[in-house]
């Protein structure tokens, strides 16, 4: 059952696919080549064909990328993976950079002389990334040049080929809005705008936009193709034909026309303008077809991309049903691992595997929503740890194991963190533990006026660990999809998000505490924004708040009571009696005991 689905290489495959990658660089007389972690869809996760990153140096992590020099190649990464790059990739001929601390124009600009010429795929690469560089470049002698062929395909003598998974219909009774509809009503605020036309490129934008789902990227419930909507509410759609069968043509529409996605490139210079194209998530080249045709371009944000977060009635009940489905699974899962942990005979890839299968019991899943997370001990260090057979540790008596999981459902997506102790309790972990917990709490509990931000909350989840001088180097949420990608924008609880929450989005709440070579910890629900209920004597404001989604229980092994004030050890409390309540009658009677047990007051 377990699978691992990354393209990946040695460290000892890099020395030489690097030198052949100079090789090819050298003949058409450039300096270097940016190497993103992307495909020309801008999303989290990519299919194997575009693991380009991963196959040139080995780094699997999901941000990132590399710049390879003559002299040098830089891998540069943040805080998530400062500590599985080094794992990963030849150090000696890759050297990790700490993004973005530092960023690439002044690395680039200190490396190469005036001259130096460094090309890049400018359908990987968006509008705002190669201006951002650009600018930070003005000065320094160095260009960019937009490359017609990616050079490292020109290597890659075994790439996959592209995706070619079937789509499907998400039913409307999980949608709560019809396709029609939708196009209708974006169409709408393209004719406000006086655009004539909008071109979507994101692939969860396109299938929320259509009602369709499908399997072209591994947990990730996407089609790939590319969507020209036009102030008509027409959509031209560029995707190959082999994914649609007859019924989900008729799904689709009269207006919806289908055409392959070598269409997409030549269509663009057709367009009649202004044409809304978005410069954070379209392909560079985007631009450049229209631009070069004279083709008026509005900049402006995906069209679908606020929509889609804010979620209708029908998407909330499924979300909230996937969750209930969820906490049922993950019971069972964690009474099963209080009673085989601390034997000693279990590893990452067994609890991986195991809690897929408890999953998959609910005869409801359709895929994980992303590779579990499962960290034993250091590995839990390590924030995006995905365990391979060459990484799989064993589960100790006596540490504590990270489990960061999720899955996808026809009618949700869910994502929850829990950290366990097996066996013993080690005495170091619970006062960081009790602090990440308090965060969590923090957020839970949060109220605030209309028109924050993630940047404004962001705060609260960590106020207990900065006076332990502590912190993590993650943002503390994400948005999530309705049965869509289980990380979504343009919402998040992070101190760079300045986008407004609203009633309807579904975010994480996720803060975390991690000792390399020791252990990680990570607590994580996922909460609904909604309208909070007016206070007796309050100020006449509109407030929000958080409505909890995950109802699993947290280890109380690892807490220290005493750290909690009175309000968080109350709020702990009727969590675990809500969870008792709503998932006791539904798992079986052994989890039903263990939960009770679980779930007792502090």
């Amino acid at each position: 059952m377990y699978q691992d689905f990354a393209v990946r290489s040695r460290p000892s495959d890099g020395p030489p696919r690097l030198a052949a990658l100079r090789a090819v660089l050298a003949e058409q007389g450039l300096a270097g080549f940016i190497v993103p972690r992307a495909d020309a869809h801008q999303g989290e996760y990519v299919a194997p064909r575009d693991a380009r990153l991963a196959w040139l140096t080995g780094f699997t992590g999901s941000a990132g990328f590399c710049i390879a020099l003559m002299d040098r190649a830089g891998v540069f990464v943040d805080g998530r993976y400062r500590v599985q790059v080094r794992a990963e990739v030849d150090c000696a001929t890759f050297t990790p950079v700490n993004w973005p601390e530092v960023k690439p124009g002044p690395w680039l600009a200190a490396a190469l002389p005036a001259g130096g010429r460094v090309g890049f795929d400018p359908w990987l690469h968006t509008r705002k990334d190669i201006d951002d560089l650009q600018a930070a470049l003005a000065g320094s002698g160095v260009d960019l040049v937009p490359l017609a062929r990616n050079p490292v395909d020109a290597i890659w003598p075994d790439q996959p080929a592209p995706p070619a998974a079937p789509a499907r219909i998400h039913p409307p009774e999980f949608a709560g809005e019809d396709s029609a509809t939708k196009r209708a009503r974006l169409a709408g605020g393209l004719r406000q705008r006086g655009a004539r036309a909008a071109v979507i490129t994101l692939t969860d934008s396109l299938c929320w936009l259509l009602n369709i789902r499908g399997a072209d990227i591994p947990r990730n419930p996407v089609v790939q193709g590319f969507a020209i909507l036009h102030d008509t509410g027409h959509l031209t759609l560029f995707a190959e034909a082999a994914k649609f069968a007859r019924a989900l043509l008729d799904h689709l529409g009269p207006d919806v026309t289908l055409r392959p996605v070598a269409a997409f490139a030549p269509a663009l210079r057709s367009l009649p303008g202004p044409v809304q194209v978005d410069p954070a998530s379209a392909p560079l080249q985007v631009g450049r077809e229209l631009g070069e045709q004279g083709i008026e371009i509005l900049w402006a944000d995906d069209p679908c991309i606020l929509p889609k977060a804010i979620k209708t009635p029908a998407e909330i009940a499924g979300m909230e049903a996937a969750h209930h489905r969820d906490a049922v699974a993950m019971v069972e899962f964690l009474a099963w691992l209080d009673a085989e942990g601390p034997k000693g005979g279990l590893d990452e890839i067994a609890v991986v595997t195991a809690l897929e299968g408890f999953r998959r019991a609910s005869n409801a899943l359709t895929e994980i929503s992303f590779d579990t997370i499962c960290g034993a001990g250091p590995n839990g260090a390590i924030v995006h740890y995905r365990v391979t057979e060459a990484t799989n540790r064993p589960v100790r008596p006596g540490e504590i194991l990270l489990v960061d999981s999720g899955g996808q459902y026809v009618d949700g997506t869910t994502d929850i963190t829990r950290t366990i102790a097996v066996g013993p309790v080690p005495d170091d972990a619970c006062a960081p533990f009790t602090r990440v917990l308090q965060g969590m709490i923090a957020i839970s509990r949060a109220r605030w006026p209309r028109g924050l931000a993630g940047r404004d909350l962001d705060a609260l989840a960590r106020i207990a660990l900065w006076r332990a001088d502590q912190d993590y180097d993650h943002g503390t949420g994400h948005g999530v999809g309705a049965a869509l990608c289980v990380h979504e924008g343009p919402a998040r609880l992070s101190r760079i998000s300045d986008v407004a929450l609203q009633p309807g989005m579904i975010l994480s709440n996720e803060p975390g505490y991690y000792r390399e070579g020791a252990f990680g910890i990570r607590i994580e629900n996922l909460v609904l924004v909604e309208q909070a209920p007016p206070l007796p004597g309050a100020d006449d404001r509109a407030m929000l708040t958080f409505a909890t989604l995950t109802w699993v229980p947290i280890d109380r092994r690892l807490i220290l009571a005493e750290m909690l004030a009175p309000d968080e050890r109350a709020w702990l409390n009727d969590y675990h009696a809500q969870v008792l309540h709503r998932i006791g009658p539904t798992v079986s009677p052994a989890a039903r005991a263990w939960l009770a047990t679980a779930c007792a007051p502090i």
